[in-house]
């Protein structure tokens, strides 16, 4: 059984380089992608990070459009409840407009950053709509479905310009909650283990997602697992590539949740904030070894979450070790019988 296959990238800086050299890297990684016939790549929105460059999808979106023909191209994801769901609507328009039929918009719930960034961006907003509304609202706007009673304040707006076909609206999240919202919206969920590995967890949001979907739209749940994983040509180097790489997630004395990457970042936020919290630092979620191996792998992952598509990311501190890993990646698929073993420059669009 076939399944699609998909890349997140976060667009890191490597040790030594600069921004630039990190968008040069999304670019090259957006191309090879392409070319072996991924069927979607999505960038990712951070803030305030010495570590990741991509802190605004939608011009990074805009600039792979020119350096792609058919690939795919979307967020993973925008952070929605920092913004006017009318302006993130016009800024997809016009990415749905140059890039017509392979724009996704994927609204991810986290804030992207810590806490000075988080009030930076959402400095002078007062009573903002929860995340659900919001993305309601940019369902409105981007379908020009926009309620027309003249006693609603926003009657007759539109996000300019309404394009033909729309940008393809995704919820991301890692927990059973987000799972419902996508459910109740009628919307495609996509559940990231590679920040909560918990399978059970995973499970049970794809069964809230499931059970509670709402029809109504005419739509069908399509339920998508988002990975992180490194294919390398010996279980000796893929251990090597994940370095020291160690998740710490942070538990909030409000009950809130936050996952960074070293304990640089953990100062860092304690610096930013004054509510107390405690710390524990989880092992890597990342599915790594050879090539056999890691496509076992994804197909038993394949059929215990019973998922129409993976999203993968990978993380390395060697570019060219990255690249590698998706073309051994794409080898493991065609071996697994999980895509056609067919040349992607010859197939008219993308079969993973």
């Amino acid at each position: 059984m076939g399944i699609r296959i998909g890349i997140l990238d976060q667009t890191p800086i490597y040790e030594g380089e600069k921004p630039v050299d990190a968008f040069r890297h999304t670019i090259e990684l957006a191309q090879r992608a392409e070319a072996l016939g991924f069927h979607r790549f999505w960038v990712s929105e951070h803030h305030d990070s010495e570590h990741v460059a991509g802190s605004s999808p939608e011009v990074l979106i805009a600039h792979l459009i020119a350096q792609t023909k058919r690939i795919r191209l979307g967020s993973g994801g925008v952070m929605l409840q920092h913004y006017s769901s009318y302006k993130v609507a016009e800024n997809f328009n016009i990415l749905a407009a140059l890039g017509e039929g392979r724009i996704d918009l994927g609204i991810g719930r986290a804030p992207g950053g810590l806490p000075r960034s988080t009030q930076a961006l959402q400095q002078g907003i007062q009573d903002a709509a929860s995340l659900k509304e919001k993305i309601a609202q940019v369902r409105k706007f981007i379908h020009n479905e926009l309620e027309q009673d003249p006693s609603h304040p926003l009657a007759g707006l539109k996000a300019s310009p309404v394009s033909e076909v729309p940008a393809e609206l995704y919820v991301l999240g890692a927990s059973p909650d987000s799972a419902g919202m996508a459910a109740e919206l009628g919307l495609p969920y996509v559940f990231s283990l590679f920040i909560n590995s918990n399978q059970e967890v995973a499970q049970e949001a794809f069964r809230i997602y499931r059970e509670q979907f709402d029809h109504s739209t005419g739509r069908e749940p399509y339920a998508a697992l988002a990975l992180s994983l490194i294919v390398a040509e010996s279980e000796q180097e893929a251990e090597e590539l994940i370095g020291e790489h160690r998740p710490i997630k942070i538990f909030l004395e409000s009950g809130k949740t936050l996952t960074v990457l070293s304990e640089e970042q953990v100062a860092e936020f304690a610096k930013q904030t004054n509510e107390s919290y405690r710390t524990e630092v989880l092992e890597p979620s990342v599915t790594r070894g050879t090539k056999e191996f890691v496509g076992k792998a994804l197909r038993d992952f394949q059929q215990k979450f019973a998922v129409d598509e993976l999203i993968v990311t990978t993380a390395t501190r060697n570019f060219s070790k990255r690249i590698r890993s998706f073309e051994l990646l794409r080898e493991a698929l065609v071996e697994q019988g999980l895509i056609e073993d067919v040349e992607a420059a010859n197939v008219a669009e993308s079969v993973i």
